[in-house]
């Protein structure tokens, strides 16, 4: 009787983690969509310009050249949209690099600040078209969305440098260096998005993959965006989603799931985590969608840029909330 008792609480226990993980506010976009508007279309032409730009050939600490190429191209763009940029500079093996960085400053709540961050060095081996060229790009694009507005919240626009191996999940990422710096100066970042490999999808059935035992509960067509959190992260994840299917006909997915299952901690949203702060990932799910995944492959021409501005346009709309709100956003949001 003992052991039975024991069995039916940790099959409950399963039951209620599981229920934790993959239930969210709001219901997912389906349907077909409208065409384009004037906007999109021009927002399309953009993303295609600047992943073009910035993930044509490999760039990273092996290909320094292409590596600052990039980030001068990143520069360049956000001051011609008017801003003026900040670097965060570090030494590594073969240089200095830099995280690239700009600011609209809150006007209700400026101490409050939600960081929209994208990183832009690509793996060994792949030029990056998709990772993460299509974050950089929507990153660029949003900064550009945003240029004429005065939100409530603060919003930071950061490019980070080195998040591919060899820094990958060490203290040397470029987004390490940020968010350390971002805690030692009792920064309230009450929300970050980590814009990670955003470009494909398909809607083909059986596109779509996930770690086990995710595929129970989500669909097998990859053709949704997906947000995904820690549990510390949750409430944001919720707030985030409930607005994004609101103001967005795109399709979607979220998840609060613990860093074990693969691929929930594999961006720079982890460095945030990594001093208390709530952030959480934007992606196509990469490596379980997306057949160039780090590969040489991964080209610039195969990042679906339709969909890429349709997403983008949804994150400006969803970001616009976010920041304008008078209720606290992600209180609580330091362990």
């Amino acid at each position: 009787m003992a052991r039975m008792t024991f069995w039916i609480l940790f099959a409950a226990a399963i039951a209620w983690l599981l229920w934790y993980m993959v239930t969210v506010p709001g219901k997912s976009y389906s349907g077909p969509f409208k065409p384009l508007t004037a906007e999109e279309t021009q927002l399309r032409e953009n993303l295609r310009g600047h992943v073009a730009a910035v993930a044509s050939r490999e760039h990273n600490v092996f290909h320094f050249a292409e590596l600052e190429a990039a980030a001068q191209y990143i520069e360049l763009t956000l001051s011609r949209f008017g801003y003026r940029a900040d670097t965060q500079r570090f030494k590594v093996s073969v240089g200095e690099v830099r995280n690239i960085e700009v600011e609209i400053k809150g006007a209700a709540r400026a101490s409050e600040i939600i960081i929209v961050g994208a990183h832009y060095d690509s793996v060994f081996g792949a030029p990056g078209g998709n990772d993460n060229g299509s974050g950089v790009a929507a990153a660029i694009e949003l900064a550009r969305l945003f240029r004429d507005h005065r939100p409530g919240r603060t919003l930071r626009f950061v490019l980070f440098v080195d998040e591919e191996p060899p820094f990958f999940k060490s203290e040397e990422m470029g987004s390490r260096h940020y968010a350390r710096r971002a805690k030692e100066r009792g920064e309230n970042i009450v929300a970050m998005f980590s814009l990670e490999t955003i470009g494909y999808y398909s809607d083909k059935p059986g596109s779509q993959r996930y770690p086990f035992p995710l595929s129970f509960f989500y669909p097998n067509t990859g053709n949704f965006v997906a947000f995904v959190s820690n549990f510390a992260s949750r409430p944001l994840l919720h707030e985030v989603i409930a607005s994004f299917r609101r103001h967005a006909e795109f399709p979607s997915e979220g998840a609060a799931a613990p860093a074990v299952l693969p691929g929930v901690d594999w961006s720079d949203h982890w460095s945030f985590w990594q001093e208390g702060y709530r952030a959480l990932m934007v992606t196509d799910t990469a490596l379980f969608r997306y057949p160039h995944y780090h590969a040489a492959t991964d080209t610039p021409d195969k990042v679906d840029y339709e969909r890429l501005a349709r997403l983008t346009s949804g994150l400006y709309r969803m970001l616009r909330d976010l920041a304008q709100v008078e209720e606290p956003l992600g209180a609580d949001v330091r362990r």
